[in-house]
């Protein structure tokens, strides 16, 4: 019988969705929508990006096949004739092992996702099974396979297996105690050794998250081929060319697009291309800083120097996959070299060190920013762009100094305060141009459920805990 509107319902294997489709009948036969992305998408389906069509044709009453898992997802329906559908659940959770069976006849189609098994048995000759899958068909691909008999999940097939039609291959697969579950998409962390890559690390641990540094891929390569990518269903791109000032010279140009822009353009395309989720980390650098106000996700960009440039094109490039998260954050502080650890060595030796007093922000660890990509991707935020930082009261580069000499037990007054310019007019090397602004609107992120941390008490914890213990040597 067809359903007059397009219907989709659970069923008790997470993620397996039944859908009920409109078939139009008159005196020649009938027509229905097989897939059709938009409907389809409303009414609850993945948006899974099909890129191949089988169907199976059998000839008799009682042809049965599988149960395999296959390492894509499926829009499984009925062209002509009728089966009897089994699904077994295969994927590593609490769900294993869990059975679920219906009739498909031409107005229903089931979506499998990846990891579940798929079985099915004709009820009428002259039966056209057909699929759509959303990854080609490769020889190297892996299965994970179930015996149809399989006295566990205990399938009630409609007719005996004994009077049915299998393949010698079919009669030969595992129990479901020899079966492996098949593992969840893994996400990749690309940019694995630097602040946020090791805080990544931290937060996210091991498990199903791959960390990879710049010689395990590099960006300004054959990003595409350089990964199965079905394999994994997030990218969080933390990797950058960040020497702000080397940008502006002519090597560091080249490196900068070819990392910033470049680089996230092949990661977003990768992403589009496989119905991947994109983290990508940008930059208060996108801006100008002459706002007066907080700069909300929506401020129009307005790099001044060539870092903020490329990043802005990173942005940019990114925003084109489809499940993006871009976050812009500030003042980034993590483990290794930083300008905490700058200042307290230079409080340690009694220096008075000159530091920019017109550049307001707030200081974003990096571990709270790692919990914020988390959150992000575990919460179901809507996707788009989120500004991440600390909270609280912004602060000058030379209030943070001083805060850092204190700590250290050394006068914070031996911070001398300069512009922006006067700093630049006595810099050793050319320096590039900074946003005098960097003050990030939080409403969004918040909205989401997520509070970030008081980057003045977050600072506080820092220097309590991270730098090394010791009082200034007398000046």
């Amino acid at each position: 019988m067809s359903a007059e509107l397009l219907t989709v319902d659970a069923t008790p294997i997470p993620g397996l969705l039944v859908a009920s489709l409109p078939v139009h009948r008159d005196g020649r036969g009938w027509f229905k929508e097989n897939w059709q992305r938009e409907k389809m998408t409303a009414a609850g389906v993945p948006d899974f990006t099909p890129v191949q069509q089988n169907i199976s044709y059998n000839d008799d009453v009682g042809t049965t096949r599988g149960i395999h898992a296959e390492p894509w997802d499926k829009w499984v329906s009925v062209a002509a004739g009728r089966v009897f559908g089994a699904w077994v659940d295969l994927r590593e959770g609490p769900s294993f092992g869990t059975v679920f069976t219906t009739e498909i006849d031409a107005s229903r189609a089931v979506f499998v996702p990846r990891g579940v098994g798929n079985a099915y048995q004709t009820l009428e000759p002259a039966t056209a099974y057909t699929y759509l899958v959303n990854d080609h068909w490769s020889a190297q691909s892996e299965y994970v396979l179930l015996n149809v008999a399989d006295e566990t999940v205990g399938i009630p097939w409609p007719i005996p297996l004994s009077r049915a039609v299998l393949s010698g291959k079919d009669q030969a697969h595992p129990r479901l105690a020899d079966v492996v579950p098949v593992a969840p998409r893994k996400i990749l962390v690309v940019g694995a050794n630097g602040q946020l890559g090791r805080a990544l690390r931290r937060v996210l641990g091991g498990g199903h998250v791959e960390y990879a540094a710049h010689e395990d891929l590099d960006l300004t390569a054959d990003v595409p081929s350089a990964r199965p990518w079905r394999a994994y269903r997030t990218i969080i791109n933390a990797a950058a060319f960040t020497a702000v000032d080397r940008a502006e010279t002519a090597e560091g140009r080249v490196a900068a697009w070819r990392v910033n822009a470049e680089g996230a353009a092949a990661l977003a395309r990768v992403a589009a291309d496989h119905a991947l989720t994109l983290v990508h980390i940008s930059s208060d650098y996108v801006f100008d800083g002459d706002l007066d106000g907080e700069y909300g996700e929506e401020q129009p960009m307005n790099p001044l120097g060539v870092y903020g440039q490329t990043k802005a094109a990173g942005d940019i490039a990114a925003a084109s996959a489809p499940r993006h998260y871009i976050v812009r954050t500030s003042w980034v502080v993590g483990d290794g070299p930083n300008f905490l650890r700058t200042m307290h060595a230079l409080a340690r030796k009694g220096a008075s060190p000159r530091v920019v007093d017109d550049q307001r922000g707030r200081l974003s660890f990096a571990d709270d920013l790692a919990h914020a990509v988390a959150h992000l991707l575990e919460s179901g935020a809507p996707y788009g762009v989120y500004n991440i930082t600390g909270s609280g009261e912004p602060m000058t580069w030379a209030e943070v100094a001083r805060e850092v000499f204190a700590a250290a037990g050394s006068d914070p007054q031996r911070v001398v305060p300069v512009s922006t310019q006067e700093y630049a007019a006595t810099a050793t090397a050319p320096t590039a141009p900074r946003p005098r602004n960097s003050v990030l609107s939080l409403t969004r992120i918040r909205g989401t459920g997520f509070e970030p941390r008081d980057h003045r008490a977050a600072l506080a914890d820092y220097l309590a805990s991270e730098l090394p213990e010791g009082r200034a040597e007398p000046s």
